[in-house]
């Protein structure tokens, strides 16, 4: 009995494909382009504004993420910036007077430390000269007075550093320095502000994946939206109509509980059949061809919900 039922249902079927067939129509349903936000972080839903259902315009916000992590992230890029804006400042400006008189002052007394040591060497080696001191000595002396030699060549090059004014190419690091910690600020507020997901066009909020307090997953979609725009019928157009049916043809559309037909435009169709076989077919298999086609319906469609069942017919 069971299978007796079975058989006779699927016989059905065929019979109301065989007679869709005849009557010349596509079937589908009706639907809308659809805008998934994405999640750019894991963080936490913090706030869900809106109800799933309701009417958004561009710009609304529709679901607010943890902004803690990324909020310190700023703040550490801004004082980076401001450090390196310092840096070049400084590398603008030159040396301060308080800071030529400090190495002026090391130069003179390196001058002083230098005439002493000299003098005391000269004393040395004449005693030496006369062996009235040891070698030791001597060598002490001398080189007490290379040291001090040293130092005053040392200082000089500092006072000389001071007073020439900053290298043209430290002046170049230090503007790469600040170009690079300001493109580092942009990136991380960029990131802070896409922690706040806004509407990117007008349309009724589909569905919203994720709960208040759950933590979301980087890349997942954080809320739906469907266009404002009117609908489209996406249907399968049989492979004996496909020659017929072009982008930019006139069809008659069929929703199911609207009784008058709707006027809708061909805005694509596919070069493929949705089954793509590995022999050549036959008559009864090229029957069984679908091509997957959007009807572009008019304005006064706007208000049909999506998902309804639709029919196009065929030319």
């Amino acid at each position: 009995m069971f299978v007796r039922q079975i058989t006779a249902m699927l016989m059905l079927a065929g019979l109301l494909a065989c007679e869709n067939r005849e009557a010349g129509v596509a079937l589908g349903t009706l639907e809308r382009e659809r805008v998934a936000h994405i999640a750019t972080a894991n963080e936490v839903v913090e706030s869900l504004p809106i109800n799933e259902g309701s009417f958004v315009e561009q710009g609304q916000i529709l679901v607010e993420l943890s902004k803690h992590r990324q909020q310190a992230k700023v703040a550490l890029a801004k004082a980076q910036m401001f450090q390196a804006q310092a840096q070049l400042a400084k590398l603008r400006n030159g040396a301060r007077a308080e800071e030529v008189a400090a190495a002026t002052a090391k130069v003179e007394g390196a001058k002083a430390s230098l005439r002493e040591s000299q003098a005391n060497f000269e004393r040395e080696s004449q005693l030496y000269k006369s062996k009235l001191n040891s070698e030791a000595d001597y060598t002490k002396a001398l080189a007490q007075r290379d040291a001090n030699q040293a130092e005053l060549e040392a200082n000089q090059q500092q006072l000389k550093e001071l007073t020439n004014g900053t290298r043209v190419e430290d002046l170049q690091a230090g503007e790469a320095s600040l170009q690079a910690a300001q493109a580092q600020l942009d990136y991380e507020q960029t990131l802070l502000e896409d922690l706040t997901i806004k509407a990117t066009r007008s349309g009724r909020l589909d569905n919203l994946p994720w709960n208040l307090g759950e933590r979301v997953t980087i890349g997942s979609p954080v809320a739906i939206v469907l266009a404002d725009t009117a609908p489209y019928a996406r249907v399968y157009v049989p492979e004996t109509y496909r020659a017929k049916v072009n982008v930019g043809d006139t069809m008659t559309v069929y929703v199911d509980g609207i009784q008058a037909p709707l006027q809708g435009e061909v805005k694509w169709i596919a070069t493929e059949p949705a089954f793509t076989p590995y022999y050549a077919l036959n008559q009864e298999d090229r029957a069984r061809l679908m091509y997957l086609a959007e009807v572009q319906l008019g304005e006064d469609a706007a208000d049909l919900p999506t998902g309804l069942p639709a029919q196009v017919k065929m030319p």
